[in-house]
């Protein structure tokens, strides 16, 4: 499952930003696999928005530099029982998004802003779209058909009838 992406070094002992983190799945003691090499978590810091982790085959900054880009890939997957409406980030990138037969368009990623979680969502006209994920602008999610009914109205996309 995948963990994160190795962002760009954070000091001189091989750390690194972690991005589009799976928090839960970086914890020290954790076995990762980066670039085809499997090794483990040493150490964990910062937030769960901007977690900052090393990993027993980096000593140092360069060696940091040289896996940014490279995908964190967890030996262990999360938890399966989750709280109902929690999703992971991979299960919602792909999904189209749609109100009623109206297409939108098709997420790209999840963001973490600080007010709320929000799709980044490539529009079908062209352009993006931020959809908050909140009760009021997600009517629906359905995993297994990839396709999340979104309300236009309350995210102001709808065209008003005088």
């Amino acid at each position: 499952m995948r963990a994160g992406i190795v962002g760009r070094p954070h000091g001189l002992d091989g750390s690194f930003y972690v991005a589009r983190a799976q928090p839960r799945l970086l914890a020290p003691g954790s076995v990762l696999t980066i670039g085809g090499v499997t090794t483990t978590v040493v150490r964990r810091a910062g937030s769960d928005s901007r977690p900052i982790v090393r990993v027993a085959i980096c000593g140092q900054r360069s060696d940091a530099e040289a896996l940014r880009g490279e995908e964190l890939t967890a030996a262990a997957a999360l938890p399966t029982e989750r709280e109902p409406g929690e999703y992971l980030a991979e299960e919602l990138e792909g999904a189209r998004v749609v109100d009623g037969e109206h297409q939108l368009g098709v997420v790209v990623s999840l963001l973490a802003l600080p007010s709320c979680e929000c799709l980044a969502v490539a529009r079908t006209d062209g352009g993006e779209l931020l959809v908050p994920l909140v009760r009021d602008a997600i009517r629906s999610v359905d995993v297994a058909a990839r396709v999340i009914e979104v309300d236009r109205r309350f995210l102001g996309e709808a065209e008003t009838v005088a």
